[in-house]
């Protein structure tokens, strides 16, 4: 039975522990790391995508980190699935249009100057706050 209770209760303890690093006494904002992925593919709009050609790192569970501008991380996780976005504001009244793929993560952050994204071990992409939305760091690959 302690088994069967430490494999239940240990991944999500880890998960919490992994989801906040840095200094356990500043204050953290919870906002969302907003990713998008111009692949350009043809598809609907709303369908779960991932990266493609070079950014294939882009796709459901790749492990990220948000960086500081000194490299620290402040967070870390695995992505969501990506959900496809229409490329272009006017309706092209069909079913399938050019798209790109958005990637969308919580997180919870303490304030600082600069923020990074580093996805499965690729270089770090600059990330930019955005309130358009409610509290976002986005950032547009490629850039």
């Amino acid at each position: 039975m302690r088994r069967l209770l430490a494999a239940l209760v240990l991944p999500s303890l880890l998960t919490g522990a992994l989801t906040a690093c840095g200094d356990a006494g500043e204050a953290r904002t919870a906002m969302t790391v907003r990713v998008l992925v111009r692949d350009i593919n043809i598809r609907p709009a709303g369908v779960e995508c991932a990266g493609t050609g070079p950014y294939t790192h882009f796709h459901n569970r790749s492990p990220f980190r948000v960086v500081d501008g000194a490299g620290r991380t402040l967070a870390e996780g695995a992505l969501a699935p990506g959900r496809s976005v229409a490329t272009f504001a006017e309706d092209l009244e069909v079913t399938r249009v050019p798209t790109y793929c958005e990637f969308a993560v919580p997180v919870d952050l303490a304030a600082r100057d600069a923020y990074r994204l580093v996805v499965d071990g690729h270089p770090p992409v600059d990330l930019t706050p955005n309130d358009s939305e409610g509290p976002a760091l986005v950032a547009v690959v490629p850039s």
